[in-house]
């Protein structure tokens, strides 16, 4: 474009953007998880993921720490009878133990320029298979967590 000097062009530009949203859970005491990929962010998603999560070792009670996103304190959930929910004060990410699971999945699929949304979920694929019993309890497996749940379940 050849525009005055000092005027800056303008031009239509679309930005586009696709999304998809990973939601999870992930043990510090046994390391076990539960991955979801899911194209939207909402209760009935999220409805879907606890419902997954419940059937995965269905015989075992899970306790599941939350931060307050609205969509995880909606009056239409069900919540499993097979888990609890706890959720944490407002602003204090460091003290769920799954974020510092997002933040190897950031680490492996950030700064990558990828040309599709599909080149994204296969490069998240590849990091979910990767992960073990092993590297979860050693990424978010904090003693607190250990030690609260031994005290707590006299185990």
């Amino acid at each position: 474009m050849i525009t005055a000097k000092g005027v800056k062009p303008v031009a239509p530009f679309l930005h586009r953007f696709d999304n998809l949203y990973l939601f999870g859970a992930f043990s510090p005491i046994t390391g076990s998880s539960c991955l979801l990929e899911m194209p939207h962010c909402n209760s009935q998603t999220f409805q879907v993921f606890i419902d997954q999560m419940a059937i995965q070792d269905a015989d075992e009670f899970k306790i599941v720490i939350l931060d307050n996103g609205a969509f995880h304190h909606a009056k239409s959930l069900q919540i499993p009878k097979n888990m609890a929910l706890i959720f944490l004060p407002p602003y204090s990410p460091e003290l769920n133990p799954a974020e510092k699971m997002w933040r190897h999945f950031k680490d492996k699929v950030s700064m990558i320029a990828y040309q599709s949304l599909e080149s994204l979920q296969d490069k998240l694929s590849e990091v979910a298979k990767s992960i073990t019993p092993k590297l979860i309890e050693s990424i978010c497996g904090n003693e607190f967590y250990k030690q609260t749940f031994r005290y707590a379940f006299n185990v």
